[in-house]
């Protein structure tokens, strides 16, 4: 039996997913951060397993930054999800990304806008952190990593699990690596030096 899925993701157990609910549909539920690419979220792997069985052809988010906060992983997502000819509806703008069973170009264009805008707002609250973190450690607030106590090899590569299938494909540039994964070129050296 062919159903409708509705995927649904909140970034820590803190976080209220009641908005993003929907008993009518199959839900399929991780509790991961969007900076995780889709692919290799428990839930969505499941729910991809389910597309390529013919099980669900068509599934609802609440908007586009529940499949990431990544642009690049957005969009490969939604082109996977399409090549099944699976229609994506994304609820809070009404889209829907087939049309009569065509891929719908307006709701591409709009998605790859907001799949941009998703990785600015996780960029900005990134720098909202580390500028908290900086007036903190004026006013003594913030002392950082105990001196003393070294982070090993696999503490610091679990930092950057969702950063590093990028960085062991070796088509990319630092740069481009630097601006696909946001992070700074001298990281990026380290973990090449660890994988």
């Amino acid at each position: 039996m062919i159903a409708t899925a509705k995927y649904i993701r909140i970034s820590t157990n803190g976080q209220n997913e009641s908005r993003q609910r929907d008993s009518s549909m199959i839900e399929y539920f991780d509790i991961i951060s969007g900076v995780v690419p889709f692919i290799e979220r428990p839930q969505a792997i499941k729910l991809l397993e389910d597309v390529r069985i013919g099980k669900i052809k068509t599934i609802v988010v609440h908007s586009v930054d529940r499949l990431g906060r990544n642009a690049f992983d957005i969009q490969t997502t939604m082109e996977l999800l399409n090549e099944q000819n699976v229609n994506l509806i994304v609820e809070n703008l009404g889209l829907h990304s087939r049309i009569d069973g065509k891929q719908n170009p307006i709701f591409k264009m709009i998605c790859d806008l907001l799949a941009n805008v998703s990785q600015i707002e996780r960029e900005s609250i990134k720098e909202r952190i580390a500028e908290g973190i900086a007036i903190a450690k004026l006013q003594g607030k913030y002392k950082g990593r105990v001196k003393g106590i070294k982070e090993t090899n696999d503490d610091f590569l679990s930092k950057y699990k969702a950063e590093i299938k990028f960085i062991r494909n070796e088509s990319f540039s630092l740069s481009q690596l630097s601006k696909l994964t946001n992070l700074s070129i001298n990281t990026i050296r380290k973990i090449k030096t660890m994988i």
